[in-house]
């Protein structure tokens, strides 16, 4: 029987995870993944790819009622910032790659926090409610959309893919570094690859395409340090057309909850 094993989400791009029981589907991804980004001078996003402590960035929401839930962030050496959910300052313009978004600015007291943390200049943003950033028309339809992430909505990611990568490598590394929000058991490695469509509870997913790596897995997300072997060992076996490929994007038909331990059904 395959089950949902792990629920994710990251409500600060490029940021550490909150592991979850359950969650709420939202137009955007599970709700309030990714709705928080840091963004340079110009605007663009900051990710662990140029800024590997970001990792150590903790974040944790105070309520489930969104209407007046904060958003708590902690980071070593650094006194916690509280960041209220709904209460966004002016408009600005924020690019995710190539698409460029309308954001709010969450003000000067979080963007002075960040850029003491990161020892370079940014500002905290959030994904306005009513945004509408399309995902890429060449594997979604009309309509689908996203927030912060890089590309999808969902990342999908069984535990024996991660199982059998562990017993490749020298030291086992833990699921978080690859970013999922659903992790799934009771199947073979990779049995991912070859899904078109699943079922969890009442919500349906189309798994659209498979997630192409960057160097970000090469980071202890404990430490902020890199390592070599995690993204050479993958090269080894899990590399075509010059890419690096570890999971599924995915994305929701419908809206409900998911809750850790829902069955996983394969439709095609």
């Amino acid at each position: 029987m395959i089950t949902l094993s792990e629920l994710a989400i990251y409500p600060i791009k490029s940021t550490s995870q909150i592991r979850l029981q359950k969650a709420r589907i939202s137009p955007f991804g599970l709700e309030m993944d990714r709705r928080w980004m840091l963004i340079d001078a110009q605007g663009y996003m900051l990710t662990q790819r140029k800024h590997p402590r970001m990792c150590l960035i903790q974040g944790a929401l105070e309520s489930i009622n969104l209407d007046n839930a904060n958003l708590s962030i902690f980071a070593p050496d650094m006194t916690p910032l509280t960041v209220p959910v709904k209460a966004p300052e002016s408009l600005l313009k924020a690019t995710v790659w190539g698409d460029t978004c309308n954001a709010h600015d969450c003000g000067p007291k979080a963007a002075e926090w960040f850029s003491r943390f990161l020892q370079t200049p940014t500002r905290l943003v959030y994904f306005p409610d009513n945004e509408k950033r399309q995902v890429d028309l060449g594997y979604a339809q009309q309509g689908d959309i996203t927030a912060f992430s890089d590309g999808f909505p969902y990342l999908l990611i069984s535990q024996g893919s991660l199982d059998d990568l562990n017993g490749r490598l020298k030291t086992p590394v833990e699921m978080q570094r690859f970013r999922p929000n659903l992790v799934v058991t009771g199947t073979e490695a990779f049995a991912e690859d070859n899904w078109k469509k699943i079922r969890i509870g009442d919500i349906t997913f189309r798994l659209v395409k498979p997630c192409s790596r960057c160097s970000i897995p090469s980071i202890n997300p404990q430490t902020a340090e890199k390592t070599a072997e995690v993204v050479t060992t993958l090269a080894g076996y899990r590399m075509r057309e010059n890419k690096i490929f570890f999971g599924q994007n995915v994305i929701a038909e419908g809206s409900g909850q998911l809750s850790v331990g829902m069955a996983v059904e394969v439709l095609d």
